[in-house]
């Protein structure tokens, strides 16, 4: 080989040796980068998952009584169907006479049906923070899965809202208190 040919190789293999031995250095901070950028970007969604459209908090329960034509028993609770007329979930929660309180939602699906649900499900329940609704969907503010509005009441377990028996007699929902405690002890008495 001329001496020509033997200082570019050594050139070359100098270059390469720099690039690489340098390639290693300059990754960590790249890589920290990424990593906190990602947990940035991670934390903001997180935040914000528990926020409605509007920005404020998602809804929480209500006492039963506040919503209008609301009438309860000790035997059962009944809402006017006329309530749930534009699709928007209602929050409402029952205190039982043993310091149970337990949260549930009512709503009218897009197919025109009556559902409840209890505001917990049998993944996430201990967490307490229910659902919310965005448009035609409920999603969990815990781990954020999202169930369409005509799944309430026909699908249960995992992260499902929790099924809530409902009749709809004479223009009323009605709810049996005992269906409300006895299903909701579940996810509402930590005790």
């Amino acid at each position: 080989m001329s001496r020509k040919r033997k200082k570019t190789n050594t050139n070359k293999q100098a270059k390469k040796a720099a690039v690489l031995e340098g390639s290693g250095k300059s990754k960590m901070p790249l890589i920290v980068g990424m990593i906190v950028a990602a947990a940035l970007i991670g934390g903001g969604v997180f935040l914000l998952g528990g926020k409605s459209r509007s920005g404020s908090v998602a809804s929480k329960a209500v006492p039963t009584r506040s919503a209008a034509g609301v009438q309860a028993t000790s035997r059962e609770v009944s809402f006017p169907v006329s309530i749930f007329e534009d699709g928007r979930a209602r929050y409402f929660k029952y205190d039982a006479s043993n310091g149970l309180q337990v949260r549930y939602f009512i709503m009218k699906s897009s197919d025109g049906i009556i559902r409840a649900a209890f505001d917990s499900c049998d993944v996430c329940w201990t967490a307490k923070k229910g659902y919310r609704q965005e448009g035609d969907v409920m999603v969990c503010n815990n781990c954020g899965q999202r169930f369409p509005s005509v799944k309430i009441n026909e699908i249960k377990g995992g992260c499902n809202p929790a099924p809530l028996n409902r009749k709809v007699v004479d223009g009323k929902v009605i709810i049996k208190v005992s269906d409300i405690i006895e299903g909701g002890s579940r996810y509402f008495n930590l005790s």
